[in-house]
């Protein structure tokens, strides 16, 4: 395999890089590489200049509004947008629900759906996991009973990231209770403003409203809004995570946290010297490198077989992308010692234009820290993950 990029391939790039010089807006863009804390109009609003230009949905066909891109034009466009800091393209909407409905949808549902998906008319939100019903999601107890035209849906779904700003939410729901409890899973679409919806938020230890309780009372869905066939809907939420999966792995992202964490380090001092050049911590950083530059090579290698669709790659790039991107905000904090202490929600919400410590670019890792907790837990966890890893390519 050539890992090296072609003349076409840096052309493209330097396509890229010059949209995004001219288009990213620089106090999004200052957000980002400050760790501070995204508004719902932040998203939209960079969703909003990328769909303007066409590139929204570069894993789209091109009958949906897709790019035509090639597997290393998307990768190159994905770690070009991480290097210059852009929001990211929220991926309920594009890369989750809307392969489902292309894959499995109705002619209605895909010419309903998808434009608004692309040019971001809807926020999604994801409900799948239940308080008894999170890494074994087929435990889900969530109902849709059928009454005439609609379904009357009963339950909770909980862990539901920016409900609170959803339009619309993609669930899995029970249709029937007396077969495998895999073989009574419905995926249904569902309006966030029908009566008996109720969003409660979940505070976490970075006290931010990330996270969501979403309640459903008797809530009336059509049947149309149904994705395929009824009890059919373990096979799409399969397809779906598979997508998920695959993204987690930010290999871009990673690379440019990874200079924050050098420029940090080299600013902290240990008796008397950048901390860098302690040989302890520099040797955590270099193996941490070491580990990005594998991911990569695997990412690489797997963009080259777009074609198979996914298998237990999308769960290995989900281990070890996560894996490392809770190493690195590990390491960060290591790096800032007692200066992680102070937590300063005012200043990561945008309300006070410096923070009370004094170091700006100290005061959200904290926050960070305990936010990136969760990446192996969601998308399915990796304990789940390597137990599908070892069923997909051992047989065991």
């Amino acid at each position: 395999m050539d890992l090296n990029y072609t003349d076409g391939d840096l052309a493209f790039r330097d396509t890229v890089r010059a949209f995004l010089d001219a288009s990213l807006p620089a106090d999004l863009q200052r957000k980002v590489s400050q760790h501070l804390r995204l508004a719902k109009e932040d998203y939209v609003r960079w969703h909003k200049i990328v769909a303007q230009q066409g590139w929204a949905a570069p894993g789209w066909p091109v009958e949906h509004g897709g790019t035509g891109w090639s597997a290393v034009q998307r990768h190159i466009w994905e770690d070009e947008c991480a290097r210059a800091g852009t929001p990211p393209i929220l991926p309920f909407g594009i890369n989750m629900v809307a392969p489902v409905i292309m894959a499995f949808g109705n002619e209605a549902q895909k010419a309903y759906y998808l434009p608004r998906i692309l040019h971001c008319d809807d926020w999604w939100c994801q409900g799948y996991s239940e308080p008894g019903a999170g890494s074994d999601l087929a435990s889900l107890k969530t109902t849709a009973e059928r009454r005439g035209d609609h379904y009357l849906v009963n339950g909770q779904k909980t862990w539901t990231t920016l409900g609170q700003h959803a339009d619309m939410i993609f669930c899995l729901v029970r249709t029937d209770s007396g077969v495998r409890k895999q073989e009574g899973i419905s995926f249904l679409l569902i309006d966030m403003k029908t009566a008996g919806i109720t969003v409660r938020p979940i505070i976490m230890l970075d006290e931010d409203h990330e996270v969501n309780e979403v309640f459903f009372d008797d809530v009336e869905v059509p049947l149309q809004n149904l994705i395929g066939q009824e009890n059919k809907g373990w096979t799409y939420a399969k397809y779906l995570l598979g997508h998920e999966r695959t993204g987690i792995a930010a290999v871009g992202r990673s690379r440019r946290e990874l200079l924050f964490l050098k420029k940090v380090a080299s600013e902290h001092f240990k008796q008397g010297r950048p901390l860098l050049d302690d040989a302890r911590f520099a040797a955590k950083v270099a193996t941490l490198e070491i580990e990005l530059m594998a991911l990569e090579m695997t990412v690489l290698r797997v963009i080259t077989q777009e074609d198979k669709g996914p298998g237990p790659e999308a769960s290995m790039l989900k281990v070890r992308g996560s894996e490392i991107q809770q190493m690195l905000t590990e390491l960060m904090v290591e790096a800032i010692g007692p200066d992680a202490l102070p937590f300063d929600p005012a200043y990561l919400d945008g309300s006070a234009e410096h923070s009370v410590t004094g170091a700006d670019a100290d005061a959200p890792l904290a926050g960070y820290y305990f936010n990136y907790r969760k990446t192996s837990i969601y998308g399915g966890s990796n304990e789940i993950q390597k137990n599908i890893i070892t069923q997909m390519i051992l047989g065991l």
